[in-house]
């Protein structure tokens, strides 16, 4: 990325706080899969348990994302919400660090249902932003720094979680990660123009907004192949929650809090992977790049199993993950040139949604394959839904549905309105 856009981003009004408000708030979330699996295999030894209650803070929002989006869309008040967002997922994790281990086991998931309501603001809430603080032509770099900002996150989250975990106790993650809500939002409060008039001032119903998002994502064939391809790929990082820890002992000889840094590898490959290959990101249509970057993932990853040590198995991750960063950047580039603006927050959302709820379900049957399978094989299996992901992906691109340039026209009609 050259330094002129950075920048000319760094310039947008009120873009700077955005965007330490979005990493700092996405830190937090990214810190929730690694401390609080660890947390609860060190008091329960339960993977079954631990993959439950991620699954719990991250299933609500296949139900939630949509209507969240359509509030933001309808009301234009992004704050009260992201307010409530960091406000909630902190009292949750105090509640958790209370009873992990001194509650029954039922209870736990219980516990963390009400922070995964909320949960996709943090990931497409914000990234629904971007358009309206960005000119168009900064939208490329603007995506490559959304995603440097998801993968910062996922470095610095689960590498800080494992090492809070090894060096001060399992507790520990989850408390420092209450704190770091609290602090995003400090950060929150302070963005001017958050709160912004809707897109369009007409009579539309919350449910209605829902619905036309979910039409134009199911219509669309762009929005409908990524979207589809996005579930799968994240339905096989979901495995990775209680896989990365069980590996790291039974295949690796090092401790469970090791899965923090294979995390924070994974991070590190997408983030170099998203900066250095912008310009391929504008060479071809994003949605090729989607599916091309869950197969080349899913074949790389098919090494994973194959590491003898920790260093190796971590330059694995690395490599692998390059791919990874410009199709997630290349995923929100399809969304803001098949969305109209005034349904940017219900779209963003609900993908986001679809996503993180996949992503719940993947680490719910965790627990399950881990044990029946085994760590390694379940890293196969991890990879394995990356393949099916793209296949999914060009299928559901190459059937019939709302032809591209009319959702773009729609686009730039509702930008003139």
């Amino acid at each position: 990325m050259d330094r002129d856009s950075l920048r000319r981003l760094r310039a947008q009004p009120g873009y700077l706080k955005f965007l330490s408000a979005a990493t700092l708030a996405r830190v937090s979330d990214e810190m929730f899969s690694v401390g609080v699996v660890l947390l609860v295999l060190d008091r329960t030894d339960s993977p079954a348990l631990a993959g439950a209650t991620v699954a719990a803070i991250t299933l609500p929002s296949m139900i939630s994302g949509p209507l969240l989006g359509a509030w933001l869309d309808l009301t234009g008040r992004r704050r009260t919400l992201m307010v409530i967002d960091q406000i909630v997922i902190a009292t949750v994790l105090v509640a958790l660090v209370l009873l992990i281990g001194h509650a029954p086991a039922w209870l736990i998931p219980l516990v963390a249902v009400p922070a995964g309501i909320t949960y996709p603001l943090s990931f497409g809430g914000f990234t629904s932003m971007i358009p309206a603080l960005v000119p168009g032509e900064l939208l490329p770099p603007a995506n490559a720094v959304e995603t440097t900002s998801f993968n910062a996150a996922l470095v610095i989250g689960p590498a800080l979680a494992g090492t809070l975990s090894a060096l001060a106790g399992p507790a520990t993650p989850l408390l420092v990660e209450a704190a770091l809500a609290l602090a995003a939002l400090a950060l929150i409060v302070r963005i001017p123009g958050l709160d912004a008039p809707p897109e369009q001032a007409d009579k539309r119903t919350l449910w209605g907004i829902a619905v036309d998002g979910l039409r134009q994502i199911v219509l669309v064939p762009q929005l409908r192949g990524v979207t589809a391809a996005a579930a799968f790929g994240m339905a096989g990082l979901g495995l990775l929650t209680v896989a990365f820890p069980l590996f790291a002992v039974d295949h690796l000889g090092v401790e469970r809090s090791a899965s923090g840094y294979m995390w924070a590898a994974f991070a590190v490959g997408s983030t170099l992977g998203a900066l250095s290959l912008v310009r391929i990101q504008r060479r071809f249509p994003p949605e090729r790049i989607v599916v091309a970057g869950y197969a080349t993932f899913g074949l790389l990853m098919m090494t994973w199993p194959l590491a003898g040590s920790l260093p190796v198995f971590l330059v694995l991750v690395s490599l692998a993950s390059m791919v990874d960063g410009p199709a997630l950047a290349s995923q929100f580039a399809v969304r803001q040139q098949y969305v109209p603006p005034s349904l940017y927050g219900q779209v963003f959302t609900s993908a986001v949604g679809l996503k993180v709820g996949s992503f719940a379900l993947g680490a719910a049957l965790a627990g399950a394959v881990v044990t029946g399978l085994g760590s390694a094989e379940a890293l196969v299996l991890a990879a394995t839904l990356q393949i099916v992901a793209a296949v999914v992906g060009v299928t559901l691109m190459s059937l019939p549905g709302r032809p591209a340039q009319d959702a773009a026209a729609r686009r730039s009609a509702a930008r003139r309105a």
